[in-house]
Parts: structure tokens; C-alpha cells; sequence
């Protein structure tokens, strides 16, 4: 590439950002906040006990927790974004807690007490957030769960026979005798090239904007400030405090400070134990007569897609691109996408007419380990992430353990 095509290519991206809603939003808060009346500043900015960076799931969990604890306390959520920057509201819904070959895989490389130990603080983590928020408020249906298979192989009899086992350790945290068992009507689905299903009957969907605006609501009522559009750049920790360096200008300081920023972490502290993972996924135009409902699970999880409402959602694919999806920049790519389309075409709804809507990316944290990271970064700073892609299952429990650091 040419000096002068360089030149151009770097304005463009200049111009690009500028006409961006991010762009808007980063000009808007920086000459806000270099124009702070006193009341502002002292009301919003200051004595703060408690700053939560990330206003995800863990975040607002973190907060109200933090509020309930200290009921006196003065609490302050910082975002990035306009919205949850992450994967809360980006993310696909599943109220899950592993398929099971995802847990058969990890039974092998983690061992029987960890993994159960993990899901039940998966399960642990969705009977709070129902609790918090209440079924209606995030759209919770408890329409099951589906593993799909492609053929009759060995993996398919492993999974098969495995069942009879998970069921008889899950019963003690689901409180259900039977969570899985084989599917045997498969052609009620009109998959194409499926021979095998498998079936969980714990599993459910939400709808994630209703759970953040519901957590935002809670956090609301209890006096909590969620200030957006605030991007912290760095962290420094004196012997009293915590100063946080902004990008928009200045610094805001509070005694305690938790991270919750989950893949975009390394961003602020590049020591933390986890990968950023980007997701990409898609919608469907409305389909007419759709007969799916549920969440359904291929390749151990890493493609997923669910029925919301009369449209198919449909994400994942990234073990096409490991590499190149290990990032925690948004966006698509053709590939992955190309993928996605592939698959819902002759899988999903074979010999039928689909206009896709809208496709979007979300950023998850993970590491090579699937527990969450909650744990002190310091005297006054503490950290709750690396939350695996099941951010709607324990990010509430993650947020809670993440308060009771302080």
C-alpha cells in the first residue's frame, strides 16, 4: 500500500468515527465532562465508596449488591458504551448450563467435582437472576433444550450412554430426576442432515435487553448512578483509594473499585487471566408457521441458535476461525457469516426462503480454564470475570461474589 493510500485509509477511519454512534457518543462526554457544573461533579463524581466498571450483568448484579450491603453507600456504575458493551445485551439468551457433550468434555479435562461445582453455580446463578428480576420482566420460557448431531457416531453413543450418570448427578442440584434424554421424534423438527437429538428439560431463554433494563430499573430504585458513555483507560491504586483515568478527561476516584468488564478486560489490567472471543450471529426476517421453539446446541455448544418468536437467532461458528476470532474488536466477517447462512440454509430450515434481518457481534471472556475469575487485584480493586459464553447463567452470582470481595 502506497504512503498516500495509508493517508487515506487513516482519515477515512477518522471520518468513519466521527459519523459513528461511538464517535457521537465520545465527543459528547468529552466537552461534558470538562463542562461539570459543582452540582454535577459533586453529586455524580464525588465520595463515591463504590465504582463498578461495566454495567453488564456481573456489573448491575455487583451494584445492587453492593447497595443491599451498604444500604449508605455511595455507588457509581461507569460504561463505555451507550448500552452494555460487552456481550449482555448482544448476547443470545440461552438460560443454560452445558450440553452434554460440553460437559462430557470438560468431566475429561477438569474432573467429576469441578464441573459439577460449575454448573451448579450456573443453575445457582439463573434461579437469582429469575429471582431478581422475575420470569415476565426478561422474557423467561422454559421451552427445553436441544442437542443436535449430524450422524451416528461415536461421539453420539458416548453422549447416549453418559445420560443415565449426568442425570444422576444433576438431580441433587436441578432437584429433577431426569434433565437429559434421548429425542425420539427428531422428524418434527425438519432438520436437515440431523440424525440424532438429545434433550434437556432445565433449560430456557430470556431476552437480554429486558434483563439489563429490568437490572437497570433495580438499580435505579436502590439510588445507584449509571453513568455512560465513560470510558476508564487506566487504574492506579494508592494507599486510600482508587484513581481511574478517563478517557473524556480527568480522573474519577472511589474508595473500592470492581472490574466487570469481562473480554474487554485485558484492555485495563493486560495481566488478567482470559481471552477475549468474539461471537457473531444473525436473525431471521419473521417466518411464517415457525414450528421451532427452544434453544438448540451443535459441536459442543460452539453453534447455537434458538426461536425468538416467529424468527430463528443463530450464533457462533468461531472454532472456524479461532484465531482471527480471538479479538475484542466487534465485527463480521464473511467467513463466519457465510458459515451461519450455510448451515441455517441446509440445516436449520432446509428447502425454504430465508431474508436474514440483521447480524450483529458480541465479545465474551474466555480462558483456559471455564471458572469465572473473582478475585482481589489489589487492596481496593477487585475483579469478577471470564464468564465462559454463559454470562446469563452465572453473571448474577459472578456480580454477588464479586461485592462480597469488599
Amino acid at each position: 500500500m502506497s504512503t498516500f493510500d495509508k493517508v487515506l485509509t487513516f482519515f477515512k477511519g477518522i471520518f468513519k468515527f466521527f459519523i459513528s454512534e461511538e464517535g457521537d457518543s465520545y465527543f459528547n462526554n468529552f466537552f461534558m465532562l470538562r463542562n461539570l457544573s459543582f452540582w454535577e461533579k459533586s453529586t455524580y463524581l464525588e465520595g463515591l465508596d463504590f465504582a463498578v466498571i461495566g454495567s453488564g450483568i456481573v456489573g448491575l448484579n455487583a451494584a445492587i449488591t453492593f447497595k443491599e450491603k451498604y444500604p449508605s453507600a455511595k455507588v457509581v456504575v461507569l460504561e463505555r458504551g451507550v448500552f452494555p458493551s460487552g456481550a449482555s445485551t448482544k448476547n443470545a439468551g440461552f438460560a443454560c448450563f452445558g450440553s452434554v457433550s460440553e460437559l462430557l468434555e470438560d468431566l475429561e479435562t477438569m474432573g467429576e467435582s469441578p464441573v459439577l461445582s460449575l454448573v451448579a453455580k450456573r443453575w445457582e446463578g439463573l434461579e437469582r437472576l429469575r429471582a431478581r428480576c422475575g420470569d415476565e420482566a426478561i422474557d423467561y420460557q422454559s421451552f427445553g433444550g436441544y442437542e443436535l448431531f449430524l450422524d451416528n457416531s461415536k461421539e453420539v453413543e458416548k453422549c447416549s450412554a453418559a445420560i443415565p450418570y449426568l442425570n444422576k448427578k444433576l438431580a441433587k442440584i436441578i432437584g429433577q430426576p431426569q434433565t437429559f434424554r434421548v429425542e425420539k421424534n427428531i422428524g418434527r423438527f425438519g432438520f436437515g442432515k440431523v440424525k440424532n437429538v438429545l434433550f434437556n428439560q432445565a433449560e430456557g431463554q430470556i431476552n437480554p435487553a429486558k434483563m439489563m433494563e429490568r437490572l437497570r430499573y433495580i438499580a435505579n430504585e436502590k439510588g445507584i448512578q449509571i453513568l455512560t458513555g465513560v470510558t476508564v483507560q487506566a487504574i492506579a491504586e494508592t494507599k486510600d483509594e482508587v484513581n481511574l483515568q478517563i478517557a473524556q478527561g480527568g480522573t474519577i476516584t472511589a474508595a473500592k473499585v470492581l472490574v466487570a468488564t469481562n473480554g474487554l478486560t485485558k484492555r485495563l489490567l493486560a495481566d488478567t487471566a482470559l481471552q477475549p472471543a468474539r461471537n457473531q450471529v444473525l436473525i431471521t426476517e419473521p417466518i411464517p408457521n415457525l414450528h421451532l421453539k427452544g434453544t438448540f446446541h451443535f459441536e459442543q455448544g460452539y453453534y447455537y441458535f434458538r426461536n425468538y418468536e416467529n424468527r430463528i437467532l443463530l450464533g457462533g461458528a468461531r472454532n472456524r476461525a479461532k484465531e482471527a476470532e480471538t479479538t475484542d474488536e466487534f465485527g463480521l466477517t464473511p467467513l463466519i457469516q457465510n458459515t451461519l447462512e450455510t448451515f441455517l440454509r441446509e440445516v436449520i430450515l432446509p428447502n425454504q426462503r430465508i431474508s436474514i434481518a440483521h447480524r450483529w457481534s458480541g465479545i465474551l471472556g474466555v480462558g483456559n480454564q471455564k471458572s469465572p475469575i473473582v478475585q482481589k487485584h489489589g487492596a481496593h480493586i477487585g475483579i469478577a470475570v471470564r464468564l465462559g459464553g454463559m454470562g446469563v447463567a452465572i453473571g448474577s452470582l459472578v456480580g454477588e461474589e464479586g461485592a462480597s470481595l469488599f
